[in-house]
C-alpha cells in the first residue's frame, strides 16, 4: 500500500471505530488529539472518565496488533497524561487504554485495558 493510500485507510479505520464506540454509548471527546507527547487516535468519554483508543489496521488482527510498538505505547501514555492534565481532576481522572484492531474487510476487534501496567 502506498503512503497516501495507507494514510486514508487509517483515517477510515479511525472513523469506523469511532462510530462503533458511539453505537455502544461512548461520546467522542476528541479524534486525532495531538499534544507534546504524541497523538491519540480517539479520546472517548466514559462517564466521568476517558477511554484512550489506539487504532491499528492491517490485513488481519494479528498483523494489526503487531504494529503497536513499545515506543508507541510510551508516546500514548505521555499524550494521555498531558490530556488528563487539562481535566479538572487531572491525573486522578479514571481512564483506560483500548486498542482497536481493524482487519482488511473492516471487522473490528476491541481489546479493552490493553495497555495495563
Amino acid at each position: 500500500m502506498t503512503g497516501l493510500l495507507s494514510y486514508h485507510a487509517g483515517l477510515s479505520a479511525e472513523d469506523q471505530v469511532a462510530r462503533d464506540y458511539d453505537r455502544r454509548g461512548y461520546a467522542v471527546a476528541a479524534q486525532r488529539w495531538r499534544g507534546k507527547g504524541g497523538e491519540i487516535d480517539l479520546v472517548l468519554r466514559d462517564g466521568a472518565g476517558y477511554v484512550f483508543v489506539e487504532v491499528k489496521k492491517s490485513r488481519n488482527f494479528a498483523r494489526a496488533a503487531d504494529r503497536l510498538t513499545p515506543r508507541q505505547i510510551l508516546r500514548l501514555r505521555d499524550a494521555a497524561a498531558e490530556f488528563l492534565g487539562q481535566s479538572p481532576t487531572g491525573l486522578d481522572t479514571a481512564a483506560r487504554f483500548d486498542v482497536a484492531l481493524v482487519d482488511g474487510i473492516g471487522q473490528i476487534h476491541i481489546v479493552e485495558n490493553a495497555l495495563i501496567g
